[in-house]
C-alpha cells in the first residue's frame, strides 16, 4: 500500500511545484518586505508575520528563472525546514492535493530551467499535468541556512 501524501501546488514561471502539506506552514500574500545587506541575492529580506521575524527569498532568483512582476496572484509560502520558517516567493498557490507517494518519479537533469539537486522528483498526476516536487533541504543548503539563522537574530 503506497503512502497517500497532501501536496501544496504552486506555479513558479508556468510550471507548477508542490510542497509537502505538512513542511507548509502557511500561504500569504505579498507583504512588505524589508531588504537585508550582505545576503545572497536571491533572499529578498525579511518580513515581520505575527510577531515572528521571517527570511524570505525568491524561488525564481533561487532557481535562476528570470525575475517577474509581482502581482495579485503573487505569494509567500512560509515553510519549516531546518528547524527554521522561511518564506518561498512563487507566482500563485492553486490549490492542495491529494497524492500517491509511488506516483513520484526521479527528476531528470534540468526541469524548466531547474537543476535536479532542487527536485525530489516529477509526480504524474494525469495525462495533462506534471508536478515537480522540491527537496526542500537542496534548496537551503547549510552555508544559506547558517546565513539566514543570522538574519533571524
Amino acid at each position: 500500500m503506497a503512502e497517500e501524501i497532501k501536496v501544496v501546488v504552486f506555479k513558479l514561471a508556468h510550471e507548477e511545484y508542490g510542497i509537502e502539506v505538512e513542511k507548509v506552514k502557511t500561504i500569504e500574500r505579498m507583504m512588505p518586505i524589508t531588504r537585508v545587506p550582505k545576503t545572497f541575492t536571491f533572499i529578498k529580506g525579511v518580513v515581520n508575520l505575527r510577531g515572528v521575524v521571517v527570511p524570505v527569498m525568491d524561488l525564481r532568483g533561487r532557481f535562476g528563472l528570470p525575475e517577474a512582476e509581482y502581482d495579485d496572484q503573487t505569494r509567500i509560502i512560509i515553510v519549516n525546514t531546518h528547524e527554521m520558517e522561511v518564506g518561498f516567493i512563487v507566482d500563485g498557490a492553486s490549490d492542495v492535493i491529494d497524492m500517491n507517494a509511488e506516483q513520484i518519479e526521479a527528476p531528470p537533469e534540468v526541469v524548466g530551467g531547474v537543476k535536479a539537486k532542487y527536485l525530489r522528483g516529477v509526480a504524474k498526476i494525469n495525462d495533462q499535468r506534471l508536478l515537480i516536487m522540491l527537496n526542500l533541504a537542496e534548496v537551503l543548503n547549510r552555508e544559506e541556512i547558517i546565513k539566514l539563522e543570522e538574519l533571524e537574530a
